[in-house]
């Protein structure tokens, strides 16, 4: 790096690397692969470069931002009219110049290809007992409210809330709305034969939110976005050292949430053919640091030892309080967070599976950023929660990205050839098979997500080509034409589109997946530990990623123990579902805090054992463990003693060369 380069860091692909000074924004995207929209050439008319510089101290990244490290608005930006408005600190990435280390949010309306957020749930069978319900009353003039839905409905006790106008406007009927069975929170003349809900995941990366008729339990909208936080920090520690380095930091984080689940609340309606005041109930789950900076609570204890909450029980506070435009009646019910490090959408994670009353020892992992696990059996609950970082989402990867068109999901090697076979997201068929050159000729293939770079790295195993240590190309793997140099180690070619397109499985990929594997394994296996269990009856794997992996693959890695395949289930977005699940019953809501008080946290970060584990889990796909249950589904290659060790600490290693490379 000349002392003319700059470090770049954009997120929230989380890409980066070194550019010259003056060079735009835009150039560098591109140049570091960077997906941004431009379609009139750089000359800042179309506007859809648009980004958002940030700045402060950013620790993770090693670098101070201040705003000299941009070129000032010139003329092009001021004399910008375009359709979308340049509004607040929004950049037009073509003409703003780099002077200094940066980082560069891209939001998405400003990206080609948008993420895929898969956001669907499954609520399985839920008896309805919503807190807020509608009921119409008839009275005359001057009659009183209570009296008729005493008489009318049974209802006693009941109280207004205050400040509540009840209106007849002439008419003899009115609707009122009750909620928890004695406050009357609403009301309006006439017939008003709904009353909606939201139920909304908060995740670190994306927010996944569903609109519900609360007196049917029918789902009318379903919408998700990406976090807005990502630009301040990939994962929660750095959004945590954000806020301890910038004066201030959380009321910018706690902003950008409440912004971000506005603006979902209003999709959720537009899509749902619904108005905002006819919302009055939310339920709104995430891990704790999400928790703690939607109430607008200092999030920087949980970030070092004790890891101590503010709050932990469930928390209710109305709409109004929280930013979010909705009935002036809304309340938003938060779930109780566990510990430090498991949240509320842990807890409702809990709700959705129910773990807890299934025969045997149960495992549930809901895989992100940071990873929650909730181990079940001998009658007792533990959590924990363990820091996998964002590999499994396609950052840290060299042809990494998001879930979006392009990105390849799907891989499988020739054990015998070393030829793979991809699927491409967006496009059905794999590239064996007809029509795969066709469809992708139209959305190109653009980089590897998550779920393809875990079965990148489990087939590379399983192909002889990586060996238990992970080292690609090592002495006792087999030849491939695709294993090629790489600097001091070597690559895997996984695909070849021409014009330089070549999507590359690197020995740091590797690395990379083998860090945040070993730390969730590590984290189950001091879980089975405090339970004192050696086998798994079943695991449930959640969230979009966990519920998108092939489960087979992540066993081969080692990112789960070994269990039954046929008992590790993908359980979809359980914190999303646990969300509606406590939006539709008050029953549900009640249940789940009192499961809370019963679990046992357990806080890797303190435990001795935690790193004996991680150790052993850094293996492909453990170093000494079993794997019966594996085994009736695939044989898997035979490992290396537990004494021996095929690579140096550096992960370099000699290899044999290809027959092409000894001219056979």
């Amino acid at each position: 790096m000349s002392s003319t380069d700059h470090l770049v860091v954009f997120t929230p692909s989380g890409l980066r690397g070194d550019v010259s000074s003056g060079t735009t924004v835009l150039d560098a995207a591109r140049q570091l692969g960077v997906d941004i929209d431009s379609v009139c050439g750089g000359r800042g008319i179309c506007g859809r470069c648009q980004v958002e510089p940030m700045f402060g101290e950013f620790a993770k990244h090693g670098i101070s931002v201040d705003a000299s490290h941009l070129s000032p608005p010139g003329a092009v930006e001021g004399g910008y009219t375009g359709r979308r408005t340049l509004a607040g600190s929004m950049r037009l990435g073509c003409t703003a110049t780099i002077c200094g280390d940066l980082v560069i949010d891209v939001p998405a309306e400003s990206q080609v290809h948008q993420q895929v957020i898969r956001k669907d749930i499954d609520l399985g069978d839920i008896g309805l007992d919503p807190v807020l319900v509608l009921r119409l009353v008839e009275f005359d003039e001057g009659d009183d409210l209570l009296g008729a839905l005493d008489s009318q409905w049974g209802l006693t006790g009941l109280e207004l809330s205050p400040g509540l106008n009840v209106v007849a406007d002439g008419s003899r009927l009115a609707t009122v709305a009750v909620r928890d069975d004695n406050l009357v929170v609403a009301a309006w003349p006439g017939l008003r034969d709904r009353a909606l809900g939201i139920a909304v995941d908060i995740g670190s990366t994306t927010l996944a939110g569903h609109l519900f008729d609360l007196a049917t339990g029918t789902a009318l909208a379903t919408a998700g976005a990406m976090n807005p936080q990502i630009r301040f920090g990939e994962d929660l520690m750095s959004r945590v050292s954000y806020v301890m380095m910038n004066p201030g930091g959380e009321v910018e984080l706690t902003r950008a949430v409440r912004e971000a689940l506005d603006e979902l609340i209003g999709r959720l309606c537009g899509e749902g053919g619904a108005t905002r005041d006819e919302v009055l109930e939310l339920v709104l789950v995430g891990n704790p640091v999400m928790h703690h900076l939607l109430l607008g609570l200092d999030p920087t204890p949980l970030g070092v030892t004790p890891f101590t909450l503010e709050i932990s029980e469930a928390v209710d506070r109305s709409a109004a309080e929280l930013d979010l435009e909705a009935h002036p009646a809304a309340r938003a019910h938060i779930l109780p967070c566990i510990a430090g490090h498991v949240g509320a959408d842990t807890a409702a994670v809990v709700l959705a599976t129910r773990p807890h009353e299934a025969d045997g020892v149960r495992l549930v992992v809901d895989i992100g950023t940071n990873a929650e696990i909730v181990l079940s059996g001998n009658g007792r609950i533990l959590a924990a929660s363990s820091p996998t970082g964002p590999a499994f989402e396609g950052a840290q990867i060299s042809a990494g990205q998001r879930a979006t068109p392009g990105a390849i999901e799907r891989v499988r090697i020739d054990p015998e050839t070393g030829e793979p076979r991809i699927r491409v997201l967006g496009v059905e068929p794999w590239s064996d098979e007809p029509g795969f050159d066709e469809a992708v000729a139209r959305t190109g293939v653009t980089g590897i997500c998550g779920s393809g770079i875990i079965e990148s790295v489990a087939e590379l195993y399983l192909a002889g080509l990586m060996t238990a240590d992970g080292v690609i190309g090592g002495l006792d793997t087999r030849p491939s034409s695709r294993i090629q140099p790489d600097g001091r180690t070597f690559a895997y070619l996984l695909h070849d589109s021409g014009d330089d397109n070549r999507i590359l499985v690197t020995q740091n990929d590797v690395r990379a997946i083998q860090l945040a594997k070993a730390a969730l394994y590590a984290g189950i296996r001091l879980l089975m530990d405090h339970l004192s269990v050696d086998r798994l009856d079943g695991i449930a794997l959640a969230g979009a990623f966990g519920s998108h992996i092939d489960t087979v693959r992540a066993t081969v890695l080692g990112l789960i123990p070994d269990c039954t395949p046929s008992e590790v289930v993908a359980a979809g977005n359980a914190a999303g579902a646990g969300a509606a699940i406590a939006l539709l019953s008050g029953t549900a809501r009640r249940e789940i805090q009192r499961v809370v008080t019963g679990i046992e946290k357990i806080e890797t970060a303190t435990e001795p054992a935690f790193q004996a584990h991680f150790v052993d889990a850094m293996a492909v796909p453990h170093r000494t463990a079993d794997y019966p249950g594996l085994s009736t589904a695939l044989t898997l290659p035979e490992r290396p003693s537990a004494t021996s060790s095929s690579a140096d600490d550096s992960g370099r290693r000699r290899r044999r060369p290809t027959r092409e490379e000894a001219g056979q």
